[in-house]
Formats: C-alpha cells, structure tokens, sequence
C-alpha cells in the first residue's frame, strides 16, 4: 500500500514538500489554516538569487538591530518589545554576527541555493508552469561612490570565497543597461546567474499542476493540537476532523514556534516582517530586477505589474501596513529610477518571514520522532531555497541518499 504524508503548511515551502514527496510515491495531503500560499510565499520580490550567499548574520548586523529600538523608519528594527523568546533569540544571533560565523553558515547556504536554481529550472521548463521565470540575472545598484566602494569588498568576498561573481558595471553605462536608471549613480554589479518570477503565480500554478498530480489541498483547515506519544505522530486533530497519515512534515514558516511544545523540540524561529506595494508598471519600466544596497529596497518589473519591496521588523505577528512604510518604499526608489513608482496600486502586501539566529533553514526529523519532520525557517529566502529544501526534505522522509548534505540544517542543532 502507498504510503501516505500529511504537510501541514501551504505556502512555497509546503508546495515544494508536496512536489517531491508525490515524485517520492507518497499519497499526499496538504492542509493550512488560511489559503495556499496566503502569506510570506506571496507579495515578495521574486528573486531566485544564489548571489545571496551571504546571511544575515554579518558582522555588525547586530548594532543596526538594537540602534533600531529607537528609529521607527529603520529598514531593519527590532520593535521594543518584552518577550524573553525574543531577547534569547537575539543573544544567540549576536553571538553569529562574525566573520568567522558569517563565513561558515555561507558553505551550507551555498548548497542549497545552487541547487534550489538547478531544481527551479527542471521545474519550470519540465512541468511547464508558467510563472513569468526569467534569467536576466539581479543588479546589485549603488548610488554613492562609498557604496560602490563597500559593494566591491563584497563582491571580492563572493568571488574568492565561494567562486559567485558579478559584473562589474560603471554609472555612466547604467542608462544604456537599462533606461529607468537615472543618470549620475555611482555603478552596479550584475549577478548574471540569478534569476526571477512571480510568486504569486508560481503558487498558483504549482497547485494545480500537484491537483492535477494527485495531491489533496485542505485549505481554511486549523491544525489544533497533535496527538503524539512514544515516539511518533498518532495523528492531527483539526477544525475538520482527524488527520492520519505515515508521515507528518511541518512546513508552518513564521508560525513553526508555536507548535514547538507539542513536537517537543525548540524550533527558534521569530517573524521578520517586509512588506511590499505592487503597481501598474511606470511607463519607462525597469528591465531588470534590482536591488537598491543603500536603500535596502528591491525592486521587481512582471508583466502585468511593478514591486517594491523591503524591511525587516522584529514586531512580533503584527498585521498592520503602516502608511509610512509605503511612502519609506515609494521614496527608497526616487535617487536611482526616473519613474519609481506611479499611483495605480494593486496591493500592498506584509509578510512574515521564518527568521532562524543562524540564519540557515530546519530541515530535518523532528529529534525523537519517529514519522515527524520539519522544513521551515528559511530566513528572507523561502522562495529561493523551496525546490531543494522540498527535495532534502523528500529524500530524508523516503531514507534517501541526500543530494546536499543535511546536517547544517538539522533541528538537533538547537
């Protein structure tokens, strides 16, 4: 008999689980509390970027976090708050922001993105899931001189370090690159083997095709406790009755901590909260996608639209969209477009992001469970990393030669 999985979870990194364990032989059913991909999986910029080597925990990330208790329009704060999950969160972040540190969650890190962009590309052009994928590559724009100089260290980083190049592009070129950058910016470089998409189509997309494939969704369905002893998951009770299944995998991104007591393990994941303003596109619309270093902002051109997107606030699961922050987004863009935004609106979007201290995913078994797993805390970079977290996660479940190694991702490391 074929053997069966619940996810428990719908965003990407649920969608991926779901993709290769059904490519594993599983009987799979999805259930998530909202809508598929309802949440983080669906107003981000879009970028598919093994240039993101680097994680968050760089040296002096950790003085910018706490300066920020007190600027509220800082692109990276941590809202005053009294939570000891939070204050034990952040000792352990502090405590990785070195170069040392820094240099060493890159390897794993690097795995996994590179094989993330190779499993995207079998995804999209063996399925046919139509998601407006394109490999323009990232532009990394600076405005100053003194950017460009701090972006070249990085850049030199990459490229020694982890063999991850850029081009290396002048300002006064950058119009001919692409005509929405304005003139007199100091330079960019151009991270030729990263790619795009459209998340919210991606999602769409890739849960018809598993419909079509056989996966079951549940959606609007709260998991409200699990029902565990010696060892393993007897099943979940729900809002829609009793879930059984052989194998459980929870995929619950920014929410993974509160399910942390009934698994019995630590699952240190705080939300990071971005946002993002989708419009009509500008008449003179960027080419690229782009990042704005000085600005923290990104900057995404689809089709049938037009993102900006940034921020990160440790606020806790706060759902308001601060006008500020909108008008902070709109502004960021003004010293590098020549029509950065326009006024047809078409969302604005928050989202909570799975932040680890180490700033590497969980991947793994559940510690002292039998038929449990975890796939979740993939920092700001869910939608990059899903295809091959999906596949690890996959593998591991299956018992599977695991094609990256897994043991930096493992949840025993907490």
């Amino acid at each position: 008999m074929k053997k069966t999985v619940v996810i428990v979870g719908a965003g990407v990194v649920g969608l991926a689980c779901a993709h290769y364990l059904r490519e594993a032989g599983y009987g799979v059913t999805v259930v998530d509390k909202g809508t598929i991909a309802g949440e983080c999986s669906h107003g981000n910029c879009g970028y598919i970027c093994p240039s993101h080597v680097l994680p968050l925990t760089e040296p002096g990330a950790f003085k910018v976090a706490m300066t920020s208790l007190f600027k509220a329009d800082a692109p990276f704060r941590v809202k005053p708050q009294a939570r000891l999950d939070l204050f034990r969160w952040m000792f352990q972040f502090a405590k990785r922001c070195t170069h040392e540190q820094m240099l060493k969650a890159s390897v794993p890190l690097k795995a996994i993105l590179d094989s993330s962009m190779r499993e995207y590309k079998r995804l999209v052009y063996g399925t046919g899931i139509s998601c407006e994928f394109r490999e323009l590559g990232l532009l990394y724009v600076l405005q100053t001189a003194k950017g460009m100089e701090a972006f070249t260290n990085t850049d030199q980083l990459l490229r020694d370090e982890f063999g991850v190049g850029a081009t290396r592009i002048d300002g006064a070129d950058l119009p001919a690159l692409d005509p929405a950058l304005r003139d007199g910016l100091a330079g960019a470089f151009h991270y030729e083997g990263d790619c795009h998409l459209r998340p919210d189509m991606l999602n769409r997309n890739w849960a018809a095709y598993l419909r079509g494939w056989g996966v079951t969704f549940i959606e609007n369905c709260a998991v409200a406790s699990v029902d565990r002893g010696s060892g393993k998951i007897f099943g979940l009770n729900t809002s829609r009755g009793p879930l059984i299944a052989d194998e459980y995998v929870f995929a619950l991104g920014a929410r993974s901590h509160l399910f942390a007591e009934q698994l019995g393990c630590r699952i240190p994941v705080e939300p990071g909260k971005g946002y993002s303003v989708t419009m009509a596109r500008p008449g003179l619309c960027p080419i690229y996608p782009m990042l704005f270093p000085e600005h923290k902002i990104g900057v995404t051109p689809f089709e049938r639209g037009y993102r900006l997107g940034s921020m990160m606030e440790f606020a806790g699961f706060d759902t308001s969209i601060p006008e500020r922050r909108i008008q902070q987004l709109r502004r960021s863009a003004e010293p590098y477009l020549r029509e950065p935004h326009t006024e047809v609106e078409k969302e604005r979007w928050y989202g909570w992001r799975p932040m680890t201290w180490d700033s590497l995913p969980i991947i793994g078994r559940v510690p002292g469970m039998a038929n449990a797993s975890l796939c979740t805390g993939h920092n700001m970079l869910g939608l990059s990393l899903a295809p091959a977290s999906g596949r690890l996660l996959a593998e591991i479940v299956s018992g599977d030669e695991q094609h990256i190694a897994a043991e930096a991702f493992s949840p025993t490391r907490f």
